[in-house]
């Protein structure tokens, strides 16, 4: 596999291996996850084989068909799971009135839900009062996505280890975020379901006696997996976002519920990195402030425990940025049209060509820095 990889990057750009571990982390964020498929699918085409896969929602999807599959088949999964949760409602109007079309596939999928996603539960409908039980409070069922990943997906390879799958939940009883991880235990279609168990529309996920909810809940960008991982390695980190942090400002009720989801769901990242910045700067001050002292010193139990802070590992984060299509509305999220599934796979793949070809963790940076932020 690093020869895959060394042979790769050198295609991309001169400047031998990647800085590191290749990680992928994708955000949630229903039909807007096409965009994901097609990062993958440049991927795929370039040789770069991730080494870990973090995803969160419609992320741990695709991150279970990628790591549950092998090589030659990822792609041929990742397609035909987004065929199958193809909206084409009965009625269609001229091209011309395609925002229509958009407006209409959006009500179909409320009403009707996703063909091979999920199913509406018409008890929740009847009062918010009735005693559904915690493992069918939602307003639609999503038995029809366990089919479909049960189908698509391979579990046993999946756990196999290569790549490392984490799929981020939130604790429903504590509001903690958990990360189910193949290095630490076997996961199955459950875990990555409670990954994508936004309420109030999916219903929560019992795993081990315990439920959980999508983990955008608490963060819709897995990012922080890395940071925290024990031991640390030097990464590479393609960051893969679907919802906005940057926007105009709504002056409509339309452009305030759009503004609100990205707002919501971006999940504060920038200010994450930020502070991941200064506490990687913060380890390498102490790694070389360490070097300077003299030996007699570095011996000292007190100050061997102080200097453990302190490490060299560098992480390279590139943001990929799902853009905004025209007409886009906050109904975006459950836009599972041919022409919306299609525009956004066909954007994260020529993105992600195109970082490839730059390669821009490629040169000289600051010996201090160890978090570095290509936009």
């Amino acid at each position: 596999m690093d020869g895959v990889q060394d042979k790769a990057f050198s295609l991309a750009k001169a400047g031998g291996p990647p800085p590191g571990q290749i990680v992928l982390v994708l955000q949630g964020g229903g039909a807007l996850g096409s965009y994901q498929a097609g990062v993958y699918q440049a991927f795929h085409e370039a040789a770069v084989e991730p080494a870990w896969i973090i995803g969160t929602s419609i992320g741990a999807i695709n991150a279970s068909l990628i790591a549950g599959n092998t090589r030659e088949l990822r792609l041929d999964r990742l397609r035909e799971f987004w065929k199958r949760v193809e909206q084409n409602p009965l009625l269609r109007f001229h091209e011309a009135l395609e925002a229509f079309n958009e407006r209409l596939s959006a009500w179909s999928a409320v009403a009707n839900g996703i063909s091979g996603f999920f199913a509406p539960n018409p008890f929740a409908h009847l009062s918010d009062s009735l005693p559904l039980g915690a493992d069918h409070a939602g307003y639609y069922s999503t038995a029809p996505l366990q089919a479909t990943l049960e189908e698509l997906v391979d579990f046993g390879l999946l756990n196999h280890g290569k790549p490392r799958l984490s799929v981020g939940a939130a604790h429903v009883q504590t509001s903690k975020m958990r990360y189910f991880d193949t290095r630490h235990c076997a996961l199955s279609v459950k875990h990555v379901m409670a990954s994508g168990a936004l309420p109030p529309a999916f219903p929560a996920v019992r795993i081990d006696g315990e439920l959980y909810w999508d983990g955008g809940v608490l963060s819709n960008t897995p990012t922080e997996a890395v940071f925290d991982d024990n031991p640390r390695r030097d990464s590479l980190i393609f960051s893969v976002h679907l919802w906005n942090p940057l926007g105009a400002e709504p002056i409509t009720m339309a452009d305030v519920f759009n503004r609100q989801k990205d707002i919501q769901y971006s999940s504060r990242i920038a200010t994450q990195i930020a502070r991941q910045d200064q506490i990687h700067r913060l380890r390498h001050v102490i790694k070389e402030l360490a070097a300077r002292l003299p030996e007699a010193e570095r011996s000292d139990p007190m100050v061997r425990e102080l200097t453990s802070y302190g490490c060299q590992t560098r992480m390279h984060i590139v943001r990929l940025q799902a853009p905004q299509l025209d007409r886009e509305t906050h109904t975006k999220d459950i836009d599972f049209t041919a022409a919306g599934i299609a525009a956004r796979w066909e954007a994260g793949y020529r993105h992600t060509k195109d970082v490839l070809a730059r390669a821009p963790w490629v040169g000289e940076f600051d010996p201090l820095a160890g978090v570095i932020l290509h936009e």
